[in-house]
């Protein structure tokens, strides 16, 4: 079976080309499936691969989601594939894996901005696909994405099937725990006594992280004056305003930044505590990952991993827009041993159910019913 996958930069930096790249990567080592791979930029797996470079034309910036769509269609010709894979927005596909929400919702209630040129450009490719004729089946990453398409497109459930992205038990496998616990600790000067809250994100605001900082102030000033609580941000954001901000809360020795890593299967198996406590995320896989370190979570209903997670089991669903006393409270229950350890014993078995094999048997079993459909673009 000849599959076209599509991704403008395939097994670069960023959740979709994370997901894209995981997932065909195991798909092409069946020997049921050819895979071409459609994209501009590209890193080489392991596995055998054909790629076909779609042209980049970065000026004028707005037309750069019509330009690759409109390549996209002129490199891929049907006739010679059984299935056409997006995870972008294009204009023709048998399959798009939906990583996002609709686009206009994005821009005007997450980031609550007026759509600029270019968000006009990638939403009008959005609704050529799923408001034309030739619906492709539609997979959203998560409850909350579907609930969002549903809401703006007139799409049929059954044109819909929700699959999560997966987690690389590998990566974690090769990695001792205590070692990691020891090396990550000594590093950014933390004892192996202090409780670790563990932040990661590019975007310290959609992820608010000024919730956590205050929840952890009003944790601090209430009961746990004499706590090891440390907070330890990993990834990329305006540091001087959030360490003003901890300053200003008295909390200023409580947290510590450190950038953009690698290494960051180290960063959670060195840590007790994980929190994303999103004012929107599609699914959110580092929660997924801190899961598979054995880590409770505290997040929000508006986080799409919130689908794995069975409240007081794994850890904690907070409401759509929390309070830093909701998340104290949370956080208070996770600092008694006891607690945080069956917790997070509960998420990492939860998480082993989530692998990136798993995901490839559900997306081969996709295809496979399409084929004997007859699902022509």
């Amino acid at each position: 079976m000849k599959i076209a996958v599509v991704i403008p930069k395939y097994g670069l930096v960023g959740g979709a080309e994370a997901f894209a790249y995981e997932l065909t990567e195991r798909l092409a080592q069946r020997d049921e499936f050819e895979i071409h791979v459609f994209a501009n930029k590209w890193r080489q797996g392991r596995s055998t691969v054909t790629f076909h470079k779609v042209p980049h034309l970065p000026f004028p910036r707005f037309m750069r989601p019509i330009n690759f769509a409109y390549f996209s269609k002129r490199r891929i010709h049907p006739e010679y594939y059984d299935l056409i894979h997006s995870h972008d927005r294009i204009f023709t596909m048998n399959i798009f894996t939906m990583h996002g929400i609709p686009h206009k919702t994005w821009i005007r209630e997450a980031r609550a901005k007026p759509l600029s040129l270019f968000d006009r450009s990638m939403a009008w490719v959005e609704e050529k696909a799923l408001k034309g004729s030739s619906l492709p089946m539609i997979l959203p990453v998560s409850t909350l994405v579907k609930e969002e398409l549903l809401r703006i497109y007139d799409i049929p459930e059954s044109k819909i099937q929700v699959i999560h992205p997966g987690v690389s038990i590998d990566r974690f496998k090769a990695l001792d725990h205590e070692s990691c616990r020891y090396e990550i600790r000594q590093r950014h000067g933390l004892s192996q006594s202090d409780i670790i809250v563990l932040f990661v994100g590019m975007n310290f605001e959609i992820k608010r992280l000024q919730l956590v900082l205050k929840g952890i102030a009003h944790l601090v000033g209430t009961e746990m004056t004499n706590s090891t609580l440390k907070l330890l941000v990993v990834g990329k954001g305006d540091e001087r305003r959030y360490l003003a901000m901890a300053r200003g809360l008295g909390i200023q020795n409580r947290i510590l930044f450190a950038g953009v890593s690698r290494e960051i299967e180290k960063y959670y198996l060195a840590s007790d505590i994980f929190t994303m406590p999103s004012q929107l995320d599609t699914f959110g896989l580092a929660v997924l990952e801190a899961m598979t370190a054995g880590l409770p979570v505290i997040i929000t209903q508006k986080v799409g991993a919130s689908d794995l997670i069975d409240p007081d089991i794994h850890g904690f669903v907070l409401g759509k827009d929390p309070s830093p006393l909701d998340f104290s409270e949370k956080l208070a229950f996770l600092m008694k041993k006891e607690n945080r350890m069956r917790l997070g014993d509960n998420a990492r078995k939860a998480a082993l159910q989530y692998t990136w094999d798993k995901v490839g048997d559900q997306v081969a079993d996709l295809y496979h019913k399409l084929v004997r459909r007859g699902n022509p673009v």
